[in-house]
């Protein structure tokens, strides 16, 4: 039995797991749930939870001690899973979501769910809970034909109507009190209003009335019910507010602003902010009206009577909150003049897209709070805080009241602001936690090496000045040795103290004043750009944030390309970072030039573009400065440089003639490649097209610029060798067919050398379709599709190879070669879609290639890139088996333990990145989705690094015993020799 389970074990694979003492040692993660779109707080002091629902169609609950996530249910990516409603009723949140299509509720202490059911189709318009007799037992959903109502308890529909003339009215709003009816109002624009009354026991409508209304164009925003359902609307052409009473009113009464000394901004939309406590009593009678972006008044309708209780000049923002019987209003304003936002200075892109944009001049801001029935301004209730300089402004605010043991009110804030982060506030100023939420949408991604520290600075100036003779170099390495000297003793002397202490005691904070390589080079900085304009300077082996700026000059939708130009190579220049950001609406971009390891915007003023950037490419060449030439391609094929001294231009004239771009338009099917001029004019080259009624491009894929090559070939089992096709101006391009029937898809890649235009190879997948993932590096490409004829998913590899003779060994030419690559090709099954895919990357490039698959469920596969060979045998020979090939199995089978990152799921993953470290065995992971997760990995194992778990105590005893038995035996073999000498 034995003998025979011998070759069973020997084919199961190798573990590459985690061992559990290094969970967390080398890797961290950090949750993150997006821009809120919804929040509630609860109404008590002790209250541990928030509870919010995201533009990221999260719904989660947040500590509101220390801003963790207590849990989090994460939807669909996709519209279907965005969240339209949420509504807080005691420990049940409800959400509405997919367009109206699904309602939901959720236990929020464990984030259980509670039921589910599914709603009939339509336009979703409003959804609100729904009490009777001093008990909220149901909760209705407004589509733009039908109103239903749900048991709270269990989803089940109680009742559902169809809508009177819905095609010609917009019902928009509903309104319910707690006395058995639901009030529905409905718009025909600069028509009438039509306000419906359903009987909340049967869905009978008791009362239609049709009110004129013809200056009224929607009711969201413009309108709102205050006090015993009485409707106020805003017209601002009229200057005049207009209120009906719901139950009694068929008419709107019009009371100009006038009386009240009160008067809009032209061209501003004025608004009403209503609150409603309890859905089983009537709203408050106070409400607030924006009159302009800093100017709201709060005013009251009571018993026929409009009166003015408070303006509010320098205001930001305005919130209702609500504890036991008192009503509250929080007031967010800034201590300084609130001000147009201006220009800033190295954008050419205007901010006249906000209409509404105002800035406070020293970022410091207050929350006051004051009673709604009076309007006066409760005391000790005062938050100050204040933002970065360059920072956003505060866009949201929402209040967390409750009564303190003297029956005054105290209260805690919760502000985010444009940049999508979160500041949770608590008197008399103190902030809590905040969480940079901006960092759920990555968008591009750069790891830059650390600078080196003081002492290794100066041992590095000792070789980069001029010497001033034999004693000065003398001198001067004696000083360096000294502070080295001093150094290795002050890190001794911390080692020392800190074993004295607990391990829980011992702080390893991690600051931008200690920063500094380490002897690896594992430790770098993360250079983050996100999608809503903001930077930061992540630190990779722990993921603090040591800096973060905020480019307010960024428009929604944005793209943005990041791109090192000098490391921290070249002491004593700063490293250089410049990133290109271009507006989706008017194609036109801008520089962004700063320093990745302060986040310091750099002094050097980068050129203005006056065109629409089409491509960017990075030179290897250098300024004085060491800064890498970046040229810029605008719409008219004119190229920029950047920097453009004399010293730059003189090197781009001798080196034009060897210097080629290419461009993509996807949408005309068009691939072209230019050359450079030596009056830095460009000449089209080649061009290749794709015609757009068959086909699409998908992506175009080039090699990444630091990759390196390390053999050149490989050596088979005949001993003869391989060599590699090492193009390094191959692109990839992938298309995919316009006809999107299963039988007539396909999938189409092509390469094609960038320089001549000349195509290498090109296949056709049929029946296949998108979407794709493609890795392009060394001589292979891999790209993984969804099989429509057999229904799974398939990576295809394609390696080229020049044959057993190499055409030039010394250099490569794209211009001189006459001889087309021998493709080989194989396919495989996945058993897993695929959210992003990258290979691992290393310093030299020795060792072996690793695939990092990201699957849906959120875990990073590492696949060897062996399993992935063209030339895998399907019957094994005696060569074969030379060579290490594994036989051909067409499935690629998932194994757990091949997971990098064992239980640390990243949720909705988009993109991996991979960075070498200064260890050849070593290779710097970051994947990054709603979630941020970082860690490194050994493909060939860890070659070159002394295992943890290493017998040190051994070793050093084996190596003191042979020095002993060395010493011993040498003297006894003096007296040997000297007693042969005797005799």
């Amino acid at each position: 039995m034995a003998a025979g389970l011998g070759p069973l074990l020997l084919l199961l694979p190798l573990a590459a797991a985690v061992y559990e003492d290094q969970v967390g040692k080398f890797d961290w993660r950090q949750q993150y749930v997006g821009k809120l779109k919804f929040a509630s707080l609860e109404a008590s002091q002790g209250s541990k939870k928030l509870i919010v629902s995201t533009e990221k169609n999260v719904v989660a609950a947040l500590n509101s001690r220390s801003g963790e996530i207590l849990w989090r249910h994460v939807d669909k990516g996709t519209p279907e899973g965005a969240i339209d409603a949420m509504l807080i009723h005691g420990q049940d949140a409800i959400t509405v979501s997919n367009a109206g299509r699904i309602l939901r509720s959720w236990e929020t202490n464990i984030g259980g769910l509670n039921w589910e059911t599914s709603l009939d189709t339509g336009s979703f318009q409003a959804a609100g809970l729904v009490g009777l007799q001093d008990v909220v037992k149901y909760v209705a959903v407004l589509k733009k034909a039908a109103i239903s109502l749900h048991y709270l308890s269990n989803g089940h529909q109680k009742w559902v109507e169809h809508l009177p003339e819905s095609e010609s009215t917009q019902y928009q709003l509903l309104y319910s009190r707690g006395t058995g009816v639901i009030h529905v109002l409905g718009i025909v624009p600069q028509s009438h209003l039509n306000i419906l009354t359903f009987s909340v026991e049967d869905g009978e409508i008791t009362k239609q009335i049709r009110v004129a209304a013809p200056w009224l164009k929607s009711l969201n925003g413009a309108c709102s019910v205050v006090g015993e359902a009485v409707l106020v609307c805003v017209d601002m052409d009229t200057h005049s507010l207009y209120v009906c009473s719901l139950e009694t009113e068929q008419e709107m009464k019009q009371i100009p602003l006038q009386s009240l000394d009160l008067e809009f901004v032209d061209g501003f939309q004025p608004r009403i902010l209503a609150t409603q406590p309890s859905v089983i009593s009537a709203s408050r009678a106070q409400f607030f009206l924006q009159l302009s972006p800093s100017h709201f008044s709060l005013l009251q309708y009571k018993h026929g009577l409009l009166s003015h209780l408070r303006d509010f000049q320098q205001a930001a923002l305005v919130s209702f909150a609500t504890t036991g019987e008192k009503t509250v209003a929080a007031v967010l304003t800034c201590r300084s003049e609130l001000k147009p936002e201006g220009h800033h200075a190295g954008s050419t892109l205007e901010d006249s897209w906000k209409q509404e944009s105002l800035t406070c001049s020293n970022q410091t801001y207050n929350i006051n709070l004051y009673l709604v029935e009076t309007g006066q301004r409760l005391l000790d209730t005062t938050i100050t805080f204040t933002l970065e300089q360059s920072g956003a402004k505060p866009q949201q605010l929402y209040i967390q009241v409750f009564l303190k043991k003297d029956d005054s009110v105290g209260y805690r804030a919760l502000v985010q602001t444009e940049d999508h982060m979160l500041m949770f506030l608590q008197q008399p100023g103190k902030v809590v936690w905040n969480r940079e939420e901006s960092l759920a949408e990555v968008v591009s991604l750069e790891m830059v090496d650390l600078p080196l520290t003081g002492a290794q600075a100066e041992l590095e100036g000792e070789f980069g000045k001029k010497a001033d003779g034999l004693l000065g170099m003398f001198l001067k390495r004696l000083s360096s040795q000294l502070i080295l000297l001093q150094a290795w003793t002050a890190h001794l002397w911390k080692m020392f103290y800190d074993a004295r202490k607990p391990r829980s005691q011992i702080k390893n904070e991690i600051n931008i004043d200690n920063l500094a390589r380490d002897e690896f080079n594992l430790q770098k900085m993360m250079v983050m750009v996100t999608a809503s304009g903001k930077l930061f300077g992540i630190e990779s082996s722990s993921g603090t944030i040591l800096w973060k700026q905020y480019l307010r000059n960024v428009r929604p939708g944005s793209s943005f390309k990041l791109m090192v130009q000098r490391t921290t190579a070249h002491f004593p220049h700063p490293p250089q970072c410049t990133l290109l950001i271009k507006d989706k609406e008017t194609k036109m971009s801008f520089l962004y030039v700063f320093n990745p390891i302060f986040g310091k915007r750099s002094q050097v003023a980068p050129p203005v573009l006056k065109r629409p950037i089409l491509q960017t490419l990075l030179l290897p060449i250098m300024d004085q400065d060491y800064a890498k030439v970046l040229l810029l391609i605008d719409d008219e094929y004119k190229v920029t440089a950047f920097p453009a001294t004399k010293n730059v231009l003189r090197q781009l004239e001798e080196i034009a003639h060897s210097i080629f771009f290419y461009l993509v338009d996807a949408e005309q099917g068009k691939l072209s490649g230019f050359r450079l001029k030596k009056d830095l004019t460009t000449e089209e080259s080649w061009e290749v097209i794709i015609p757009t009624e068959v086909q699409r491009i998908v992506t175009v894929k080039g090699k990444r610029s630091n990759e390196h090559v390390h053999s050149q070939g490989r050596v088979m089992g005949d001993r003869s060798v391989l060599y590699k096709s090492l193009n390094p101006n191959l692109l990839a391009v992938v298309t995919e067919s316009m006809d999107t029937h299963h039988e007539r898809t396909f999938i189409g890649i092509y390469l094609i050398d960038g320089v001549t235009g000349r195509i290498i190879h090109s296949s056709v997948q049929k029946k296949a379709k998108g979407p794709v993932h493609i890795v392009h590096s060394e001589n292979w490409v891999v790209y993984q599709y969804w099989n429509t004829k057999a229904r799974r998913n398939e990576f295809t590899v394609l390696e080229l190879y020049e044959g057993t003779e190499q055409y030039n060994a010394t250099a490569f030419s794209s211009l001189d070669r006459p001889i087309l690559p021998q493709v080989l090709q194989q396919s495989y099954i996945f058993p897993s879609a695929i959210s992003a895919m990258e290979a691992t990357i290393t310093e030299r490039g020795i060792t072996s290639r690793h695939l990092l698959v990201g699957l849906p469920s959120g875990a990073i596969l590492s696949l060897p890139k062996a399993l992935l060979d063209p030339r895998r045998p399907e019957i094994p020979t005696e060569q074969s088996r030379e060579e290490n090939l594994i036989p051909y199995s067409p499935d690629v089978q998932i194994h757990a333990e091949r997971f990098i990152n064992y239980n640390q799921t990243i949720s909705r993953m988009r993109g991996i990145y991979t960075a070498p470290s200064g260890l050849e065995s070593t290779c710097l992971v970051v994947a990054y989705g709603l979630d941020i997760y970082q860690t490194r990995v050994y493909p060939s194992k860890q070659f070159d690094v002394l295992k943890d778990d290493y017998d040190y105590v051994l070793i050093s005893s084996v190596l003191f015993g042979l020095v002993f038995a060395t010493m011993i035996t040498k003297r006894l073999a003096q007296v040997k020799l000297l007693n042969r000498a005797w005799r």
